[in-house]
């Protein structure tokens, strides 16, 4: 596979970072009840990806999205413990039996359920102060507003046997830009993108070795999730990241920069979905076309992705919302109307 190519290539230049850092190596063996197929990707990072790119059903038991860990020094960072309690017990197990860790901070990167109800599973923990579960001041609140109502769904969704023993846990700590999160010697920089993809993102960067944990910022062969977010905000924040240059990303997806001198193939196919969700939309107003017509607004370069029978209609009827006012103030035809992108 192409992509585990380019974290081969990508593992062996970061193994330079520190002798001391562990082999690029496989896990050892672990009790079947408590394995995970931990990917290395960097030495002390770690991604449990989805077995398939798709959306939540019984099959998949909510996981759609990359989990992914930090480890140095018997500590261990969880990025975003996945959709339910039983996952979160998976990764707390795996990560002790597995890879000899603690888990001392559980990060939340937004607010959404497949990634934020594992929480659970780290309750007891948090409960006696060894472990802080970590958010935005936004992705708190919004947690608490949203999350009964996203627990019932995606139980309706995955099936209540999948999510047995989930309950909402929400974040002890609140973090926000250029905080620093410490997992043995690796330092980690907290970013925070106010409404983009939701209402509060949080990012993670170490700048020595260019790793970014982007959260639900960029995706790649998955329709984008516009639901709470902005899609100006999004396309605004991405030069940012890009800017940054980092050589791997764990978003969404997992995305490796083929060479030293490119990025991540992630950030090219987000900013194209989002560019061309905008500029479709803006040529349908300038076409006449209302907001009973936006089912005409297909995008077939995307109809491969997964979720997009499920979701671009709804990102339609959502960026459509946004756009309109901004039509309205304008003058000229749609045409040179895409977001400037300096990161390009």
């Amino acid at each position: 596979m192409a992509l585990m190519r380019k974290i081969r290539w990508l593992c062996c230049v970061l193994c330079l970072w520190s002798a001391a850092q562990p082999a690029c190596a496989g896990a050892p063996d672990c009790t079947a009840a408590a394995s995970v197929d931990w990917q290395a990707v960097a030495p002390g990072v770690w991604v449990w990806l989805p077995e398939h790119l798709d959306e939540i059903s019984p099959h998949n038991r909510g996981q759609v999205l990359p989990i992914s860990a930090v480890v140095d020094a018997g500590e261990a960072l969880v990025v975003d413990p996945g959709p339910s309690h039983q996952h979160g017990l998976r990764v707390r197990r795996s990560l002790a039996c597995q890879l000899g860790a603690r888990v001392r901070w559980v990060v939340n990167t937004h607010a959404h359920a497949e990634s934020v109800l594992g929480n659970s599973a780290f309750a007891d923990l948090q409960a006696l102060g060894q472990l802080d579960i970590v958010a935005t001041a936004g992705t708190r609140e919004a947690m608490q507003r949203r999350c009964a109502q996203c627990l019932s769904y995606l139980t309706s969704i995955a099936g209540a046997e999948a999510m047995q023993d989930t309950r909402i846990v929400l974040p002890n700590r609140i973090m926000s830009e250029g905080e620093t999160l410490a997992v043995g010697r690796i330092r980690l920089q907290v970013m925070q993108v106010g409404n983009a993809h939701t209402e509060s993102d949080l990012l993670l960067w170490e700048p020595q070795r260019r790793i970014m944990w982007a959260g639900g910022l960029l995706y790649e062969g998955r329709i984008p999730e516009l639901a709470q977010g902005s899609l100006n905000g999004w396309l605004h924040a991405l030069p940012r990241l890009k800017a940054l240059r980092p050589v791997l990303v764990v978003g969404a997806a997992l995305s490796v920069a083929p060479d030293a001198g490119s990025l991540p193939s992630a950030f090219g196919a987000t900013d194209h979905y989002l560019q061309a969700l905008r500029m479709s939309i803006l040529q349908a107003m300038d076409a006449g076309l209302d907001g009973s017509d936006i089912r005409s607004i297909q995008l077939p370069d995307f109809a491969g992705w997964a979720g997009y029978r499920q979701r671009h209609g709804f990102n339609v009827q959502r960026a459509w919302r946004e756009l309109e006012p901004e039509w309205l103030d304008a003058t000229g035809p749609a045409s040179p109307r895409l977001i400037p992108d300096v990161g390009r």
